[in-house]
């Protein structure tokens, strides 16, 4: 298969709620709009908020965003009241991640790669 671009799907209970969520607080660029529904970009992908939802999120479902420094993002995050499900730390597996949600409860874990982290060394050389 030949993925030439991807998009996540979003179908949150309050759309301009949510719109505002993600432009305003968590700052995502729009990709483009169109009627019913807004793309943002997210990194190499996209997050498309849309439509209308029932009761919320699974708890199997989460975003994954990776950030440039996860601490940094956390105040500013805190600062305009998002939800802070767990705290920023370094976990087992070596990234630096912290949890907090969306207006629906969606999940966002902010994720930052230590430098010293195996995702950043240069394999071509080993």
């Amino acid at each position: 298969m030949e993925v030439l671009s991807s998009r996540l799907l979003l179908r949150p209970r309050d759309r301009e709620r949510s719109l505002r969520f993600y432009r305003d607080v968590l700052g995502l660029a729009i990709a483009r709009e169109f009627p019913g529904g807004t793309v943002f970009f997210l990194g190499q992908g996209f997050l498309e908020v849309s439509g209308r939802a029932g009761p919320g999120p699974s708890p199997d479902q989460v975003l994954w965003l990776q950030v440039r420094d996860v601490q940094v993002e956390f105040k500013r995050l805190r600062d305009q009241g998002v939800t802070v499900l767990a705290e920023p730390a370094r976990q087992p597996w070596g990234l630096d991640e912290g949890w907090v949600a969306d207006p629906d409860g969606m999940r966002i874990v902010l994720v930052e790669v230590p430098a010293d982290h195996p995702l950043r060394v240069d394999v071509r050389n080993l």
